[in-house]
């Protein structure tokens, strides 16, 4: 699982290769800590297919409106 900020989205997310899967969430949310491991078996099962990354929203929230995260947790897929 791969840790991404405001810095590394698009390097890793953007332009990165294949499928990819970005677990946006929140340190406050509690429902996203509640899925989280739910996430990180799913990168454990499916990780050798599909880079799977998580962002802290906290800390970016002008790249989440920018990537129309307007809840949480948002899960998102791309391509």
């Amino acid at each position: 699982m791969i840790n991404l900020d405001k810095n590394t989205f698009e390097e890793e997310v953007l332009k990165g290769e294949g499928t990819i899967f970005v677990d946006f969430w929140s340190e406050g949310c509690e429902p996203c800590k509640a899925l989280m491991p739910d996430v990180h078996q799913l990168a454990e099962t499916y990780g050798d297919k599909i880079k799977f990354c998580a962002m802290d929203t906290t800390k970016a929230r002008r790249l989440a409106i920018k990537e129309k995260v307007l809840g949480l947790p948002t899960l998102a897929i791309y391509k």
